[in-house]
C-alpha cells in the first residue's frame, strides 16, 4: 500500500553505496550541529543552485548518462541525500574559509557543480521541441509566480517576513506546476507522483491555452506553497533560522522537481 503511495522509479542503491551516502550524511550533519553556522535568508537562497543540481544528477541517471560506480548515488531517492551532503560540506567549508562570505561562495560553488552535469545532459542530445517548451514553461511560469507573491503578500502582509526564500518557495513551486502540465499537455510525459497524477487527470476541466487540463494541478501547487509560506511567516519571525531552513526545504521541494522537469524535456522529449 505505502509504495502506491510513492513515485514511480523510487528505488534504494545497493547496500555498499547506501552505507557511504548514510556515513557521509551523518559525519556532515554532525559537524554542522557543532560548528552550527550562522543561517540567514541569504546563505538558504544560496542553497537553490544545489536543488537544482540534484535534479540534473537525477536526470543524467535517468538516460543512463553515469558511470556504473556513480548511477547509485544519483537515484531517487538517494540522490537528495548525495547533494544534500555535499551542499552542506561546501557550507562548512565556505564558513570556515570566509566566514562574511558564505552565500557567495556557496552559491558559486553550487553553480560550478550544476554546470558541467547540465553540460553532460545535453550533450547525450538535445531535444529542440523539449527545450523549446521548457523555456516555454519557464516563461510562463516567471509572471505566475510573481502575481502569486505579490497576492499572497497583499491578502496577507505578514507573509513578507519570509523574504527572497518565501518567493523561492512560491516560484518553485509554481514552475514546477507549470512544467509538469507543460509536460504532460505538450510532450506526452507521465507524472510519476500518484497524488499529482490524480489531479492531472481529473476530467470535465476547461483546457487552458499551453498547460490544457493541468490548471487544476497549478492551482493546487500555487495554493499550497502560498498557504506554507504564509503559516511559516510567524516561524520565521520567531526563530529566523530554523524558519529559513524549513521554509528552504520547501522551496526544494518545489524547485527540485521543477528543475529535473525542464532539463528531462530538453535532452528526454
Amino acid at each position: 500500500m505505502v509504495g502506491g503511495l510513492l513515485p514511480a522509479g523510487t528505488t534504494l542503491p545497493p547496500a555498499p553505496h547506501l552505507l557511504v551516502v548514510l556515513l557521509a550524511t551523518g559525519a556532515v550533519v554532525a559537524a554542522l550541529r557543532r560548528r552550527r553556522p550562522r543561517v540567514t535568508a541569504r546563505r538558504v537562497l544560496a542553497l537553490a543552485p544545489w536543488m537544482a543540481l540534484g535534479s540534473a544528477a537525477h536526470v543524467l541517471y535517468v538516460v543512463d548518462a553515469l558511470p556504473s560506480s556513480l548511477a547509485p548515488f544519483a537515484g531517487s531517492p538517494t540522490v537528495y541525500l548525495t547533494v544534500g551532503t555535499l551542499a552542506g560540506a561546501a557550507w562548512l567549508a565556505a564558513d570556515a574559509a570566509r566566514p562574511d562570505r558564505v552565500a557567495a561562495t556557496l552559491a558559486a560553488a553550487g553553480v560550478l557543480l550544476l554546470v558541467p552535469v547540465v553540460a553532460v545532459a545535453v550533450a547525450t542530445g538535445l531535444s529542440p521541441i523539449g527545450a523549446r517548451w521548457s523555456a516555454v514553461a519557464l516563461a510562463l511560469a516567471i509572471p505566475i509566480a510573481a502575481a502569486a507573491w505579490v497576492g499572497l503578500t497583499r491578502f496577507r502582509p505578514e507573509a513578507a517576513v519570509t523574504g527572497s526564500v518565501g518567493a523561492l518557495a512560491v516560484f518553485g513551486h509554481a514552475l514546477d506546476g507549470v512544467s509538469t502540465a507543460v509536460g504532460t499537455t505538450q510532450l506526452g510525459f507521465g507524472e510519476r507522483t500518484p497524488l499529482s497524477r490524480i489531479l492531472l487527470e481529473i476530467g470535465g476541466l476547461p483546457s487552458l491555452p499551453v498547460i490544457g487540463e493541468g490548471g487544476l494541478f497549478l492551482l493546487v501547487k500555487l495554493a499550497v506553497a502560498s498557504a506554507v509560506v504564509w503559516l511559516f511567516a510567524a516561524y520565521v519571525r520567531e526563530e529566523p533560522a530554523e524558519g529559513y531552513l524549513l521554509l528552504g526545504f520547501v522551496a526544494a521541494m518545489g524547485l527540485g522537481p521543477a528543475a529535473h522537469n525542464l532539463l528531462l524535456f530538453s535532452v528526454a522529449a
